[in-house]
């Protein structure tokens, strides 16, 4: 009995992961058309989040099953309650890096300094959802621990990216609702690290059964 659980273990960790890589795809390629200016990689970024709604479904469809089947008790109750927690944190990723995709055509090909701040920020996001998704999967305490001081790096790219865009408006007025538009993606992508916070978060209280927040 304890190895079938043990494989329908395995197998939602092979889901998470599978969802979790559908979560750094669809950052990556929002990164991109922002940076290149593509709207046609823009629209891609949609049928991406579709998949990661499909996945959060079926993800929560397994682990209501296994808490029927084989109602779980101390840690591995902990780590089926923490998936769950966790793919709604992934949905919403999902989400809005589709709202950063709506925003990208009405830059208008546009492309300044601040475009490089976002792609770091982008790309600091992208390790915080893969790490917290691989603490999970590992079962480490230490990797999860790294994406809380990460939160920290995505949120001085954001003041950073904040201040400048609002020098670029107190500069040039006529900049404004193209500032607005970057601060907007700035802020997304912000929200994005938070909700890879909130995963290693859960992933610490699968661990040790104390949640942060």
């Amino acid at each position: 009995m304890r190895n079938r659980f043990d494989r329908q273990l395995e197998q939602l960790n092979s889901m998470l992961t599978e969802m979790g890589a559908l979560c750094e795809n669809v950052i990556a390629l929002t990164a991109k058309a922002l940076i290149d200016c593509d709207l046609k990689q823009a629209e891609k970024v949609s049928a991406i989040d579709d998949e990661i709604d499909q996945m959060e479904r079926d993800i929560e469809t397994f682990c209501l099953k296994l808490l029927l089947q084989q109602q779980p008790v101390a840690r591995d109750l902990r780590q089926i309650s923490a998936a769950l927690k966790m793919i709604t944190d992934m949905e919403r990723i999902g989400d809005q890096a589709a709202d950063i995709a709506e925003i990208i055509p009405f830059l208008e090909g546009r492309s300044n300094g601040e475009s490089e701040d976002i792609k770091k920020m982008a790309l600091a996001v992208i390790r915080m959802v893969s790490e917290s998704v691989e603490a999970y999967v590992k079962q480490d305490e230490a990797l999860a621990s790294e994406v809380l001081v990460l939160d920290d790096v995505v949120d001085n790219y954001f003041d950073k990216i904040k201040k400048s865009l609002m020098k670029m408006i107190s500069d040039n007025i006529a900049d404004g609702e193209y500032a607005v538009d970057l601060l907007m993606i700035a802020k997304y992508f912000e929200r994005i690290g938070d909700h890879a916070t909130n995963i290693a978060e859960w992933v610490l209280f699968s661990l040790t059964g104390v949640h942060k927040g």
